[in-house]
This record gives structure tokens, C-alpha cells and sequence, in this order.
């Protein structure tokens, strides 16, 4: 058995029994974030045969400052969105589904047209037109580590950058009215005011997390396209739920999304 395929399978076997470990195993843990990319790709298509369904999309994970300090990583990774678990608002999901519930409130973009690959770097104002929405979303990061700050970015990014579901609001077609690098969002927690945060959080503006990712994608064989969504990193602090918590991420004009635990 490959190291790959070793890693990938641990990696379900943890989803599956909500086993948590201090690192994976020695012969599985990937040294570089294109061996765990590869991984992740291994860990999705178990997700695939076994939850149906398809990739709807990718996460940008470590957009935020706050976050790349938890998680002691330098730099943004990504992870891959199915449609199997991601939900419309208000989404009501089991608490026991997740061995953490970690919600983050998130632009989300949906693709207008396939990004096609660059010899000149994307950046906001020249991925914009190939964005279709905008998205008020959610995302409940998972993991399984005792200790996520002590695993690096290659461990977190082959478990599919540790997502767990994903819940989105409205599409928005005339965002572009909105300067999203000073769009505020409120979070709130079971009705009440908890956390404050701002587009200007992920890399400066939601849309430089979008012109990262259609940049970094062709160099592990992958390209944004059509239909496809991207959630952009959290804005604000995260919230470690407990169930029965309801959590709301209101972007003012922007919509709202809302989940709550059970």
C-alpha cells in the first residue's frame, strides 16, 4: 500500500468512528502540500462512493491571519466542496455528525465560466468577471487531530483541509454594487451578538482568496469552471458550537446564513 493510499484511508477511518489522533501514522503523514493534495483527491472519492452525490466546488482554508496563527501555517491551502455536505439556510444538521463544530462565516462566489490557466498571476480585478455571485455562507470546519496547530498545513490540507459541511444563503448577482473589502459581518450565536468580522480578514478581499485559488489549482491539475462555488476563509473569529446552538452570519445587503445543531 501506498503512503498516499495509506494516509487517505486512515484519514476515512477517522471521519468514519470520530477517532482522533495526535498526527497520522509515520508511513501516511505527507511531506509537501502537493502530496497531500493528492491524498485529499484519494479521501474525496471515498467520500464519493460512499455519501453520492459529486465536487461542487473548493474551501480556502488559512485566509485569515487569526486562523494561519491556529493553525501554525504560513499560507492559505485548499479543500474540496461536495454536494452531499453542503446545505441551503437554514440548514439544521445533527450534532453528532461532527467531532467539532467549528462555524466560520464566509463569502462564498459562484464561477460564471470555466477560469481558464494563466501565465500572468489572477488578482481580484481580473477574476471578478468570471464571478457569477456572491454567496453568504457558512462553513463548519472538523477535525480529528488532538492538536491541529502541531500537524502543518500538508496534514490538515490532505483531510480535505479539515471541512466538514457547508451552508449557503441567497446567491447575490449584483454584489459588485459593494465594496466587499469593508462589507461587515455580524455573527451571532442563539440570537445574540458574539463576533464581528470583515471582507478585509481573507487576504485583504474575499476576491483575492478567489484570484489565489485560480492561480494555485492548474499547478495541481485542477481548474475553477462554470457552477462550481468557492468559499473564501472565515471573516471573523470561529465559533466552536455546542449542540443545540443556532448561528447565524449576517452580511447585512449581502443576506444571511444560518445553521443551527441538533
Amino acid at each position: 500500500m501506498s503512503s498516499l493510499t495509506l494516509a487517505a484511508e486512515t484519514l476515512h477511518d477517522m471521519r468514519l468512528n470520530k477517532r482522533t489522533v495526535a498526527s497520522l501514522p509515520p508511513g501516511a503523514i505527507p511531506t509537501s502540500l502537493a502530496e497531500a493534495y493528492r491524498t485529499q483527491e484519494l479521501l474525496v472519492r471515498k467520500f464519493l462512493d460512499r455519501l453520492g452525490g459529486k465536487i461542487i466546488g473548493y474551501k480556502a482554508a488559512a485566509t485569515n491571519e487569526t486562523a494561519q496563527r491556529q493553525m501554525d501555517v504560513d499560507g492559505p491551502f485548499f479543500g474540496t466542496l461536495l454536494s452531499a455536505t453542503s446545505h441551503r439556510s437554514l440548514a439544521t444538521l445533527p450534532a453528532s455528525q461532527f467531532t467539532l463544530r467549528i462555524v466560520e462565516a464566509e463569502f462564498g462566489f459562484e464561477i460564471g465560466e470555466d477560469v481558464p490557466p494563466s501565465t500572468k498571476p489572477y488578482t481580484a480585478e481580473s477574476i471578478a468577471p468570471f464571478v457569477a455571485f456572491a454567496i453568504p455562507a457558512i462553513e463548519v470546519v472538523d477535525h480529528r487531530y488532538h492538536d491541529w496547530r502541531l500537524v502543518g498545513a500538508p496534514s490538515l490540507a490532505a483531510d480535505n483541509a479539515i471541512h466538514g459541511a457547508w451552508v449557503e444563503g441567497d446567491p447575490i448577482r449584483d454584489w459588485r454594487r459593494y465594496d466587499l473589502s469593508r462589507h461587515t459581518v455580524n455573527v451571532l450565536v442563539n440570537g445574540q451578538p458574539w463576533r464581528i468580522g470583515s471582507g478585509a480578514n481573507v487576504l485583504g478581499h474575499p476576491l483575492n482568496v478567489v484570484a489565489w485559488l485560480a492561480n494555485e489549482l492548474p499547478l495541481h491539475g485542477r481548474q475553477l469552471r462554470a457552477g462550481e462555488k468557492v468559499s473564501t476563509g472565515t471573516t471573523a473569529e470561529v465559533y466552536f458550537a455546542s449542540p443545540s446552538d443556532h448561528i447565524t452570519a449576517d452580511f447585512g445587503a449581502l443576506g444571511k446564513a444560518e445553521v443551527r445543531f441538533e
